[in-house]
């Protein structure tokens, strides 16, 4: 029965919610948005920077029951900054070929206004609870904006969000860290890999990890926008450093890597070789899946961070959503994408990968045991900030849905499902993850398309009231 179930969730409900939901959404959706917006993302791009990575050293105190703007910031990123980035980017390319990377910049671009108007509907309708913290999301915009018979829509996103947050930001991230924790081990010490040494690795890394996760997760969202405000900067920055190096060593590579991908994003048998057996679908699938599980958009789980801000307006807070969805997937994947290709290491088409093709990358300049090391100092950092925001997504959810008294019995089980994602094997985490991720941006969706007139009227204000 149990076998049963996982086939359903990833196989069918899996393909439902992705090829004939999620993919046209994003798409058209996205295209929709960006029309009735003006093109915010394109035509504001460089006010939405100077707005908000060009004020990080001009943050003021928060009051109370928020966190500041870049806090909000840097707790959302938390979230979608992880292991999408390194080892998403990853399975993109071996299960979708080079041209994938060209649909997850296309999903990108389209993703930086849905994100923005995730974010500025959070803000709009978001509300205070018994504690005093702002709290907001997609099931109050949903249920304060399309009106109290749509409340079991907005149940319904939080109970998607619930078991999301425990594949997408729990189980998968537990997975990844552990696992370039292992592949560091076996590097420098070979008689390592088998079997029982690696589950004992797992088991213990697991419980070392749910341990931290647990004392973070007491302190709520002030303690955990204390941690990523720290912590996100100082992970991308260094990733993005050690990226641009071998780039940079291997700089002959560049315009070869940037023909691969556009000449097999509508071709993806032009590749040859191994990847001749990829399909244009299975390319476009893969780009668009890799570049939401990345950076979010379209699933209205950042808006839940953001809608803590203490800012100034809905549209001051939407700003951060371009200038995030940027950051994360038209930066820091596509530097983890060319290190792949330029490094010319090889890629094993059709299977999918953890983090040992970037490993791969890595070594041509670093060598193997550096490598190994790097990653899995990356990996632990990005995913372990991974696990924090999505700890505080469901939380908010399981809060929504049962009221206060349910957050500590969701916070016990989401720690054990650290430790279970240590052990599981890698396919299943990723699938159910996936699936959970797809379903939950239904109820989403509905609300920020339902609501747009709202986005467009607030960003027209906004601008209106800038050049006055």
């Amino acid at each position: 029965m149990f076998n049963a179930i996982i086939s359903f969730l990833t196989g069918t409900l899996n393909t439902v919610a992705w090829l004939y939901i999620f993919l046209p959404c994003a798409v058209a959706g996205g295209l929709f948005l960006t029309i009735r917006n003006g093109g915010v993302q394109f035509t504001h791009f460089g006010h939405a920077m100077k707005n908000t990575v060009g004020k990080i050293f001009q943050q003021k105190e928060a009051g109370q029951g928020a966190v500041t703007p870049f806090q909000a910031l840097t707790t959302a990123l938390s979230a979608t900054v992880g292991t999408g980035n390194i080892v998403g980017t990853s399975q993109a390319i071996a299960l979708g070929g080079y041209g994938a990377v060209f649909w997850l910049w296309l999903a990108a671009l389209m993703g930086m206004v849905t994100k923005y108007s995730e974010i500025v509907l959070a803000i709009k309708y978001r509300e205070r609870n018994d504690k005093g913290d702002w709290v907001g999301g997609p099931m109050y915009y949903i249920r304060k904006g399309l009106g109290e018979n749509w409340k079991w829509l907005a149940s319904l996103f939080c109970l998607f969000a619930v078991l999301a947050s425990f594949g997408i930001g729990n189980g998968s991230q537990a997975n990844s860290i552990v696992g370039s924790i292992k592949n560091a081990i076996i590097t420098f010490v070979p008689a390592a890999d088998n079997d029982s040494t690696k589950f004992i690795i797992s088991l213990i890394c697991g419980l070392i990890l749910a341990f931290l996760v647990a004392l973070i997760l007491l302190g709520g969202i002030k303690r955990i926008g204390a941690v990523t405000e720290k912590l996100i900067p100082f992970m991308s920055v260094l990733y993005i450093l050690f990226t641009l190096i071998v780039i940079g060593a291997h700089i002959g590579n560049i315009g070869d890597a940037f023909v691969k991908i556009f000449s097999t994003a509508f071709t993806p048998r032009a590749a040859g070789g191994a990847a001749a057996g990829i399909a244009l679908k299975q390319t476009i699938i893969w780009g668009m899946r890799r570049s939401a599980f990345s950076n979010e958009a379209g699933l209205g789980s950042a808006a839940i961070a953001h809608s803590a801000a203490d800012t100034e307006g809905p549209v001051n807070q939407g700003l951060y959503g371009i200038f995030e969805v940027f950051v994360d997937t038209i930066v820091i994947c596509s530097l983890t994408a060319l290190t792949i290709i330029c490094s010319g290491v090889e890629i094993n088409f059709g299977v999918k990968p953890g983090s040992e093709l970037i490993t791969s990358a890595f070594a041509t300049v670093f060598g193997a045991k550096f490598a190994a090391l790097f990653v899995a100092v990356a990996l632990m950092m990005f995913a372990f900030s991974t696990i924090l925001g999505w700890s505080l997504y469901g939380t908010r959810c399981v809060q929504y849905l049962f009221g206060m008294k349910a957050t500590k019995i969701f916070q016990t089980i989401f720690v054990v499902v650290v430790v279970l994602g240590s052990v599981a094997s890698l396919d299943t985490v990723w699938d159910i993850a996936d699936t959970f991720n797809g379903l939950m941006a239904i109820p989403n969706f509905i609300g920020v398309f339902a609501l747009s007139g709202v986005v467009a009227k607030e960003t027209k204000k906004y601008f209106s009231n800038l050049k006055k």
